[in-house]
């Protein structure tokens, strides 16, 4: 009797061993959603709308879009976090909706490290700090001894509370001593609208938005929040140049699947993601937008998030940074 439970116990650790490579083996043989957590047109649904057709190209099986906005991008990030862990329904998440948005809006329907296996990183955008030529600031220095001496303050324009625009501007703030006003303004358009009028005098802005009017001289690029310069303007430095080590800002976008999803499905995807981001073709459809298409390994993306989160959720909680 003993004998017969153990061999029926070989058996079934067999199966449970083979199940895996079988669920990769088989995988994709249907449609594969990729659930986007902002509406159609903007940076994350374009990131997603590029891989997705190659994807369908190396899979031969449909990938399509799922734009699901709200919450701060938390109906998405909860839809795919509940779904079933086979692969077949995948998370298009950036910073705010994987990590910051559950602190901004007091609730926690998932967390990042529990509920998803990280897949790939897709881009990087970095950001710019912008003035209105009104300004007197010619340097960052000249425009941070401005900041701590105007008055009434410098008004800073944010796209939103909690992005990675708003928090960039806090961080800088804790680090340098200097001080003002932030404004939200519900999205990047209105924000710029008001600075380029100077009805605000500054945000911080990606660079896929703030390119044309810096290079119209619309703008003034005072430095950039990436960790070396950017090839779009070269002249410009970085703020780890202008004296803040290790400063360093961008908002990512990344493949995420559900906690448990196997993992032979998730290395497939993941090697099959930094094939199609190694493209010359897709760099350079992602270089148009500003972004640096680039992938990565799950542990090696995994531990880029876990450094995302360990830097700007204490930014957030320090600056008692909320929805209301």
């Amino acid at each position: 009797m003993f004998q017969h439970l153990l061999r029926a116990g070989a058996v079934l650790g067999l199966a449970a061993a083979l199940i895996s490579p079988a669920a990769a083996q088989a995988w994709p043989d249907k449609t594969v959603r990729l659930v986007v957590p902002y509406p159609p047109g903007g940076n994350v649904d374009s990131a997603a709308r590029i891989v997705a057709a190659k994807l369908q190209e190396q899979f031969g099986k449909p990938f399509v879009v799922e734009n699901k906005p709200g919450a701060g991008g938390m109906i998405a990030g909860e839809t795919v976090a509940r779904a079933a862990p086979d692969g077949y329904t995948l998370f298009v998440a950036a910073n705010g909706p994987l990590i910051f948005s559950p602190i901004i809006f007091g609730r926690t329907p998932y967390q990042w490290q529990k509920d998803f296996e990280p897949i790939s990183s897709i881009s990087f955008t970095p950001l710019v700090l912008q003035v209105n030529p009104a300004v007197a600031a010619k340097t960052a220095q000249d425009f941070l001894a401005l900041a701590k001496t105007a008055n009434p303050p410098l008004i800073m324009a944010s796209p939103g509370a909690g992005t990675t625009n708003h928090l960039t501007s806090e961080l800088l703030q804790q680090l340098s001593g200097a001080k003002w006003t932030t404004v939200h303004y519900k999205g990047n358009a209105p924000a710029t609208t008001d600075v380029l009028a100077g009805r605000a005098q500054f945000n911080f802005d990606q660079i896929s938005v703030a390119l044309p009017y810096v290079k119209e001289g619309k703008t003034r690029a005072l430095a950039v929040t990436s960790a070396q310069r950017l090839p779009q303007l070269p002249d410009v430095p970085t703020l780890q140049e202008v004296g803040f080590a290790d400063f360093e800002a961008s908002t990512f976008t990344g493949l995420f699947a559900p906690a448990k999803t196997p993992k032979p499905v998730v290395d497939t995807l993941s090697a099959a993601l930094q094939k199609v981001l190694a493209e010359p073709e897709v760099k350079e459809r992602f270089a148009a937008m500003g972004a640096e298409a680039r992938g990565m390994a799950p542990d090696a993306f995994a531990a880029y998030v876990a450094k995302v989160d360990a830097r700007w959720t204490p930014v957030i909680k320090q600056a008692n940074i909320t929805a209301n």
